[in-house]
């Protein structure tokens, strides 16, 4: 908060018009909507793949499911593993690793991106290799 004051504050001072200013809210409503659109598209593909069959809507939840998992466990391991080293006062590679990750949410993210997305190559590649795309539902 305390940066979007300030960045606010030199903003205007630097400018001398405060319309200016308002670039910044325009840019992150610009970049909102073209990630939701991003995002809405691609799962829209993918809901629309998964319901086509029995077998593929049950194969979706079960990766959507193992991937989500698997993030949760990730930020909640990297929260706590930065309240012992905090608490502990641990110092080292690993802990000055973590504490970076911490501080700087926004790179996790990317990692968070990167799980779902091998999560998605390597569930797709295991679906048709195991030939789940040719077995046919029970009626």
């Amino acid at each position: 908060m305390h940066t979007c004051r300030a960045l606010s504050a030199s903003g205007t001072l630097l400018t001398r018009r405060s319309s200016r200013i308002l670039i910044f809210p325009a840019l992150f409503t610009a970049g909102m909507t073209l990630l939701d659109t991003t995002d809405s598209v691609l799962m829209t593909g993918a809901y629309g793949w998964a319901l086509a069959n029995p077998i593929r809507k049950l194969w979706y939840n079960l990766t959507i499911t193992a991937a989500s998992a698997t993030v949760a466990l990730f930020i909640g391991g990297l929260e706590a593993l930065g309240l012992i080293g905090d608490k502990l006062g641990l110092t080292g590679g690993l802990w000055q690793a973590v504490s970076t990750l911490n501080d700087n949410l926004g790179e996790a993210g990317f990692a968070v991106v990167g799980i779902f997305v091998v999560a998605w190559i390597a569930s797709v590649i295991i679906y048709r290799a195991k030939g789940y795309d040719r077995l046919e539902p029970a009626r």
